[in-house]
């Protein structure tokens, strides 16, 4: 006898149910390192199959948003608008976000904050998600700009390391109880003043080019 054939939309269903349990666990879930897939898909009433066909590995079960996070700022710089620089882009992404208190940046409720704080493999897998971010922003810029692969590489990891450590203290202060838009309010000219710092840090596209490939004097530059 074959493998039970699954209707796609029903495991959908149950997926969903096992990131809803997840999130609704996240009380009992602070010491994440010591529950197993097996314990979370009992928890959703679902087979451990169907857990690990969506969500490889554990830690993807807390960090849905891996593919979001890690293609973001990358989809950002791809989609900005005509005459609009690659960092006024990701300013203008990321303030929004703030604005309305994003999951992405790190906005969750106390419990579930704790519990990635508090997981040595939680906070390694960001540490990766950063990195892949870092990687697909970078191959960006190569893209966009015609930076040299050294300039490309440099930026992104400044950008990225300025999100990421907004992305910290926003979740460290969530895990500590601080209101959401506590949060918010004090974080946005905090995050302003980052960006105004790396746009004087940052070098333009003009100066990363060899004379015979200098563009234009309207050519996009990164800030």
């Amino acid at each position: 006898m074959g493998p039970e054939r699954v209707d796609p939309a029903l495991d959908e269903v149950a997926a969903d149910s096992v990131e809803d349990h997840v999130h609704r666990l996240a009380p009992v879930l602070v010491v994440f390192d010591k529950v197993t897939i097996a314990d979370v898909a009992a928890a959703a009433g679902v087979a451990k199959m169907t857990v690990t066909n969506h969500f490889p590995r554990k830690e993807d079960l807390v960090l849905d948003i891996a593919d979001e996070l890690i293609a973001g700022p990358a989809r950002v710089v791809a989609a900005r608008a005509p005459g609009e620089s690659v960092l006024a882009a990701l300013r203008g992404d990321f303030l929004a976000a703030l604005e309305r208190c994003d999951p992405t940046l790190g906005f969750s409720d106390r419990e579930f904050a704790a519990m990635v704080l508090g997981s040595p493999a939680l906070r390694a897998r960001l540490r990766e998600i950063h990195e892949e971010r870092e990687d697909a922003l970078a191959s960006a810029l190569a893209h966009g700009l015609r930076w040299d692969d050294l300039a490309c590489r440099l930026a992104s990891a400044q950008i990225v390391t300025l999100q990421r450590v907004l992305m910290h203290e926003i979740l460290d202060r969530t895990a500590n109880g601080e209101p959401k838009k506590s949060i918010r309010d004090d974080i946005t000219p905090t995050a302003q003043r980052a960006f105004d710092q790396l746009h004087r840090m940052l070098p333009s596209a003009d100066d990363q080019t060899s004379s015979s490939e200098r563009p234009s004097a309207n050519r996009q530059r990164i800030r």
